[in-house]
């Protein structure tokens, strides 16, 4: 079994930073993109930023400046450094990947950790 394990969640003021961390459980094949995804009461999962196999990123217009999100394949983790938070970044926080379910797998299959919760307070 594989699983993303995220973790640094927690409550802030406005303008601190926070740290995310995900942890890759298990063994993923055919690693493609993976990235970060939040969640705000009563909306849509929007994407905050993605990194690639070969280190490009990419970020929502309402992060890019703030946020920066960076990978380590060798500790199997991916991490998003949050400064200069907002309230409107009030959310569940949640890491993606796109894997293969087997190596022979010819279509990747999205995996989501469990999510965890970021609040600014204003």
């Amino acid at each position: 079994q594989v699983q993303l394990v995220e973790s640094g969640g927690g409550l802030v003021q406005a303008g601190g930073s926070l740290r995310l961390s995900c942890t890759f459980v298990g063994r993923f094949f055919g690693i493609d993109a993976m990235g970060w995804y939040r969640q705000a009461p009563g909306k849509q999962r929007e994407l905050v930023a993605t990194i690639t196999d070969n280190g490009h990123t990419n970020y929502a217009d309402s992060v890019k400046g703030r946020f920066t999100i960076s990978r380590d394949n060798a500790k199997n983790t991916m991490s998003l450094q949050m400064n200069s938070l907002k309230p409107e970044d009030t959310a569940v926080y949640y890491c993606n990947v796109q894997a293969k379910p087997e190596p022979w797998s010819v279509a990747h299959y999205p995996y989501w950790g469990q999510g965890t919760q970021v609040t600014v307070s204003s």
